[in-house]
């Protein structure tokens, strides 16, 4: 137990947090922390139920004298993006995370915190438990594997939810208001290969890039960090022409909406070429630190000797490979002109992986235009059609469209001026928030999306500012007191 957290304002939804922490949840690996909130409705007495997909829903009845007020939805997603550094032995299905007080900020001891959503869910969680807040009827709306497909979003069924309002306790900046968010689309493209033999005069080495930031691929894309898999596979290209650099295995990046941290491959070069391919390298790592500086402080790009692999992929796919990693673009692809500042439209190349006679890669598109965000999927399919690989597009959402005439809107920008003084920002996120799902099953909702402040979700990184907490929290109770009076 660690007796700091415990200690931290408002003591109610950080004790809340620490118990999240000890309930192993990484996206699709649910149970347990499912069950865990099944039973915290259950002891306080509360309807609980859990959707056919595994959203769980907890109803509070409201306080009296509050019962003309507009139902109230509060929601948060209950999984957690597993991401540990490289020299960190953690397995996110079975161990706690070891968060801990650092200064001002609470983060994990080299993995991520799950502060996103952990600490919406523990608020709701607070609000739950609370026999002295001021509130009309309560509804928790736990949501499952957010992080990677949405599900417990996309599968939420019509007439289940009885509110009227919906504040998402998923956002990152405290003091911002969200009223719009990107919608998203998930490319994945497979090559297939032969396995070829590996000459005998060849000499094989194990690539490694690590120590990449990282992070959240839409909230921090705008950041210009490393992508781990577009930096091997520049090397690997050159080194296919200059070296006869032969690809064995690759492995880079691990889900879909974090930005790839490191990249691993075996590959093999003829004996005679082992002094030019380790100095080419070096040069490259030089090149990737020269321009990356501002921004990857970290970066290390090694080889190692290894033994021969049993096969190489055949150079005619390799050589496709090649050319539609370094073909797919990557990155901010358009500024949007409404919201100065905001990314419009983006992709991140997630995942390469090969085994068994493929090779996937994944790549996760955003737009808050839906059709900026349809072209672009068309552009990543001419690519790795043109490059012969087979793709789909799946798992399309999209947007949430800004309200600025929103009730519950104006109802909090007063709320915030009277605790603190100013008026919150208003904002739009990149990140693809559950809001633009609920909107299409529910479009009666307000919708306000509102949070703490957190830096580096999606990485090892992840920290959450204790003072921002208390803030929120006081925020939401506050808001609490005052929802509209139903019509």
């Amino acid at each position: 137990m660690n007796k700091e957290i415990f200690n931290l304002e408002p003591k109610q939804v950080w004790q809340h947090f620490y118990s999240l922490t000890q309930i192993p949840r990484p996206s699709k690996k649910e149970e347990r922390i499912q069950q865990f909130m099944i039973d915290f409705g259950h002891t306080l007495g509360l309807e609980t139920i859990v959707d056919e997909v595994g959203n769980v829903i907890i109803r509070k009845p409201a306080t009296m004298g509050m019962e003309n007020r507009q139902g109230l939805v509060l929601q948060g997603h209950l999984d957690m993006v597993p991401q540990k550094n490289i020299d960190k032995i953690h397995d996110f299905e079975t161990d706690p995370i070891e968060a801990f007080v650092d200064g001002e900020w609470v983060t994990a001891n080299g993995t991520t915190l799950g502060a996103d959503n952990g600490m919406g869910v523990a608020a709701a969680m607070a609000v739950l438990q609370s026999t002295d807040l001021i509130h009309g009827p309560i509804e928790a709306l736990f949501t499952c594997d957010e992080e990677t497909e949405m599900t417990g979003a996309f599968d939420l069924k019509a007439g289940v939810m009885k509110g009227d309002i919906l504040l998402n306790l998923d956002s990152e900046e405290e003091g911002e208001l969200y009223v719009g968010c990107a919608g998203g689309t998930n490319a994945k493209a497979r090559f297939f290969y032969t396995e070829t033999p590996v000459p005998a005069t060849q000499k094989a080495f194990k690539l490694s890039i690590t120590g990449l930031k990282g992070g959240h691929s839409g909230l921090e894309i705008i950041l210009g960090r490393g992508n781990s898999n577009k930096l091997m596979n520049r090397f690997l290209k050159h080194s296919a022409i200059k070296h006869n650099l032969r690809l064995s295995w690759i492995d880079g990046g691990s889900l879909l909406n974090a930005i790839p941290r490191e990249s691993f491959a075996i590959v093999t070069i003829p004996s005679s070429e082992e002094d030019h391919f380790v100095k080419c390298l070096d040069k490259y790592y030089q090149t990737f630190l020269y321009e990356l500086s501002g921004v990857e402080t970290d970066l290390k790009f090694t080889c190692e000797p290894v033994a021969l692999p049993a096969s190489i992929i055949d150079e005619d796919t390799q050589k496709r490979l090649f050319n539609a990693i370094y073909a797919c673009p990557n990155g901010v692809i358009r500024m949007s002109d409404a919201m100065p500042g905001l990314v419009e439209t983006s992709t991140n190349l997630a995942i390469i992986k090969s085994g068994n006679g493929e090779i996937k890669i994944q790549c996760m598109l955003r737009s808050s235009v839906d059709s900026a965000k349809e072209e672009l999927g068309e552009m990543v399919r001419a690519v790795f059609e043109l490059a012969g690989a087979e793709i789909e597009l799946d798992g399309t959402f999209s947007g949430w469209k800004p309200n600025m005439n929103s009730p519950i809107l104006k109802t909090m920008q007063n709320v915030y001026q009277k605790l603190y003084g100013k008026i919150p920002e208003i904002k739009a996120t990149h990140g693809g928030l559950e809001c633009g799902l609920f909107g299409g099953v529910y479009p009666n909702w307000d919708m306000i999306s509102f949070g703490p402040t957190i830096r580096s979700p999606h990485s090892p990184d992840e920290k959450v500012f204790i003072a921002s907490v208390d803030k929120f929290w006081k925020f939401l109770v506050e808001t609490l007191k005052v929802v509209p009076i139903k019509a």
